[in-house]
């Protein structure tokens, strides 16, 4: 993260955008948000009810600095919104967390405030921080990690054997397999791996004939490096730092902070330094908030 930067006079015109979900789960963390956010400054409240009113009212900001009122989910929406636009580097976010806990940890991990009137005095009040960003060639966005776990368990029952007239059929048809051609031995996968090759900075981490568990990719916060973990599928880790990881192979799914992307079979993540700013503490709590992880 970069030092401190004074967001402006302190006269802000600022859009609050409340998110539906965030005046469900607390209205009264939402009004207490509102009344300490416009006590402050020039706020200009809206109240989306669908994502296509939410992304409206974003692009409609003008020369206002956005305040997002909700949770992981929400801050998402608005940075990748504002990164389709090009707009994600020239102005600065703001988030006043608001939902259930286990959809803020991508907000608690950043530094944001946890409580309503901490995060909206930030708001007010707090440093700019410029944050890297991890982007994929599909114009995702990634905000903190990006993994890509074992895949599930097989459906119960799916290897059992077949019985009665089926498991005689069955019998018969690899007998005849047998005696026309021998079949081909396909390399196995492991339950619980994955066959992938995996590329970090052009460097070839791991290959397709080796079992992976689990693929971990973890913004810095700054510095334009993300940290790379393989678990193969021995239990060896391999570690490394790097600006670009491109993951190819048999169709595979991909957790992009707390959202599921794929199938693919290939995609390339790079970090973006300082692409976006966002509002955290002051400078006195700026260590805390680098040393976060996720």
């Amino acid at each position: 993260m970069s030092a401190g930067e004074p967001p402006g006079d302190g006269d802000d015109q600022l859009l609050v955008v409340i998110d539906p979900a965030a005046r469900r789960t607390d209205g009264e963390s939402v009004r207490i948000a509102k009344d300490v956010l416009s006590a402050g400054s020039h706020a200009k409240i809206c109240l989306p009810d669908t994502p296509e009113e939410f992304a409206r009212a974003l692009s409609r900001r003008g020369s206002r600095r956005p305040v997002v009122v909700g949770d992981d989910h929400a801050l998402l929406r608005a940075v990748a919104q504002l990164h389709r636009e090009r707009e994600l580097a020239a102005g600065v976010l703001s988030l006043i967390p608001v939902g259930a806990a286990h959809a803020l940890e991508v907000a608690h991990a950043l530094g944001v405030p946890r409580g309503a009137v901490a995060a909206a005095r930030t708001a007010l009040d707090g440093a700019v921080r410029r944050l890297d960003l991890l982007v994929d060639d599909s114009d995702g966005v990634v905000l903190g990690r990006l993994r890509i776990p074992a895949p599930p368990p097989p459906p119960p029952g799916s290897g059992t054997p077949h019985a009665g007239v089926t498991a005689v059929w069955d019998t018969c048809r690899s007998l005849v397999t047998s005696l026309v051609r021998p079949a081909p031995v396909a390399a196995a996968t492991a339950p619980g791996t994955h066959r992938l090759r995996i590329e970090a900075d052009g460097v070839l981490l791991s290959d397709l004939d080796t079992p992976v568990r689990d693929l971990s990719v973890t913004s810095q916060g700054g510095g334009g490096l993300a940290d790379v973990v393989v678990r193969t599928g021995s239990g060896e880790d391999v570690t490394v730092e790097a600006k670009a990881v491109t993951v190819s192979g048999a169709d595979f799914r991909y957790r992009a902070d707390i959202q599921t992307g794929g199938p693919v079979r290939t995609r390339t993540w790079t970090v973006r330094a300082g692409a976006w700013g966002l509002m955290l503490p002051g400078p006195a709590s700026a260590d805390a908030a680098a040393g976060a992880r996720w």
